[in-house]
């Protein structure tokens, strides 16, 4: 009984009893609605933040992907820092007298009054083990390797970066105009990359690097011209679900012009799959930038490229080993961190994680 009474006692929404006077005869005590939202390790998601702030949470929550964030991080303010950080010029070869005055060469034996001068110990600018002053040792031309690796980052780093600019400025407009027009003008651009899709992509680039010359600028333009097909298919594919969504059909019908909705209302809405492939093509130019430096048509000489520098050192395997330890080490390190990283922002961005 008492607590039927206790029920029938009028409360404000925070639960205190109130006195008839305090209400009119046609108030209502309101009740709280609290709305519970979803949370991942302690932070709102869902309806309350965007795609992004939602795909952020996810992903550094991937400890896998964090790892090669912070491994890119390192490889860029290598990067940005080279100067700062490499203990000598990428190209400088060094003389027997300098690395005598370091001593890393056995003393010259003092001659006794009277005698003829002593021979000098036998030493050598290349092939110089790892030291306090050559971190990674010498080369064949006794140049330091950790200043041409560390030097080697921005080639890379680079070519990873700008290459996929290119491919970018190449695929994604030619795979909007196709999915979004579709008819005669799909037809001709999807045949144009069948086409390119025909050609072996090594081969076609080993190609384009015959006819115009051996440089850094032709190895960015021989990547581009041969990896764009994919990028073009990818974002016709999006474009041809998304043209079909409802919001698109209501800017269609009150007039808003093609480009207003290719750009304001499609491409916005695609970006997740292309920022993922863009991020699984950087380490595949970087691949191969490297493997056409080890066959000698890449990177010219004398620029500091991982892949020519490992295709310099398998010479010199069984002998000196650390030639191609070291930069194929920042090769499989760069290559790792980037893959990483995909599969945790694929993820991230899934919308079928999003619950």
């Amino acid at each position: 009984m008492a607590k039927e009474q206790d029920d029938l006692i009028k409360r404000d929404p925070a639960g205190v009893p109130l006195d008839d006077s305090a209400m009119n005869e046609t108030e209502v005590p309101a009740r709280r609605v609290v709305t519970v939202l979803p949370t991942v390790g302690g932070d709102i998601i869902g309806e309350a933040n965007s795609l992004w702030r939602d795909a952020w949470l996810r992903l550094r929550r991937n400890r896998l992907a964090v790892a090669g964030i912070f491994v890119l991080i390192f490889f860029v303010l290598l990067a940005i820092f080279a100067d700062l950080i490499a203990q000598h010029p990428y190209d400088y070869q060094f003389s027997v007298t300098q690395i005598r005055a370091e001593g890393l060469c056995p003393p010259i034996p003092v001659t006794p009054p009277n005698q003829l001068p002593l021979p000098a110990p036998y030493c050598t600018v290349k092939f110089q083990p790892p030291s306090s002053y050559f971190w990674f040792g010498t080369d064949d031309l006794g140049r330091d390797v950790f200043s041409r690796v560390i030097f080697g980052t921005r080639i890379s780093l680079a070519v990873g970066l700008i290459s996929q600019l290119l491919i970018l400025l190449i695929g994604l407009p030619i795979g909007l105009i196709a999915g979004y027009y579709g008819k005669w003008v799909d037809y001709l651009l999807m045949r144009i990359t069948d086409v390119m899709y025909a050609f072996p992509t090594i081969l076609f680039a080993i190609v384009v690097l015959a006819v115009f010359g051996q440089s850094l600028f032709n190895i960015l333009l021989a990547i581009g011209l041969t990896f764009w097909p994919p990028m073009a298919r990818l974002v016709r594919s999006q474009v041809l679900s998304v043209r079909e969504k409802e919001y698109v059909e209501a800017a269609r019908a009150i007039g808003t012009p093609n480009r207003s909705i290719i750009f304001r209302h499609i491409l916005p809405n695609i970006l997740s799959p292309v920022i993922v492939s863009i991020t699984f093509g950087i380490p595949f130019a970087i691949l191969t930038e490297a493997f056409l430096s080890f066959l000698g048509i890449g990177t010219p000489i004398p620029l500091p490229s991982w892949g020519l520098m490992v295709s310099d050192g398998k010479a010199y395997l069984r002998t000196d080993p650390t030639l191609v330890i070291f930069p194929g080490l920042a090769i499989s390190l760069v290559l790792f961190a980037f893959n990483f990283f995909g599969d945790g922002l694929r993820d991230a961005l899934d919308p079928r994680t999003r619950k």
